[in-house]
């Protein structure tokens, strides 16, 4: 396979989405709820915001990684970002099922910023691999 990086990140980021999809599907069996917040329960919501907001973020890192993998980019610092955006993922949709207190979960802080700083690396590492590569 040549985007063995791209392939093994988007399979996990599969998997997790199809996880947080069934306990979507699980809430909405339980709430009765076929479309919506189910009246505002919580379970339901935490469910559906976890998948929603990985469906949301993931498409973009994934086609910024396998554009700098096929780029030729460092090997092991692109892992090593895909594996900063994965485990940012996941301790995102972790947090996000979290009881909320005074502020969100450290759990959920942890995986917006580790987010967005994966997202403004592969972005900005894409952005300049192109100006190298072309100018």
């Amino acid at each position: 396979m040549s985007y063995p990086i791209t392939a093994i990140a988007t399979a996990i980021c599969g998997l997790l989405l199809l996880i947080l999809a069934i306990d979507t599907v699980r809430q909405r069996l339980r709430t009765h709820t076929a479309f919506g917040e189910g009246g505002g329960d919580v379970r339901l919501i935490q469910a559906m915001r976890a998948h929603g907001n990985l469906a949301e973020h993931a498409p973009i890192a994934l086609l910024l990684i396998g554009l700098l993998e096929g780029a030729k980019v460092h090997h092991m610092a692109l892992t090593a970002v895909a594996a900063f955006f994965l485990f940012a993922r996941a301790m995102h949709a972790w947090g996000l099922y979290l009881p909320i207190k005074d502020k969100p979960p450290v759990p959920r802080q942890i995986g917006v910023i580790g987010t967005w700083l994966s997202l403004a690396t592969l972005s900005i590492w894409t952005l300049v691999t192109v100006a190298r590569l072309n100018f």
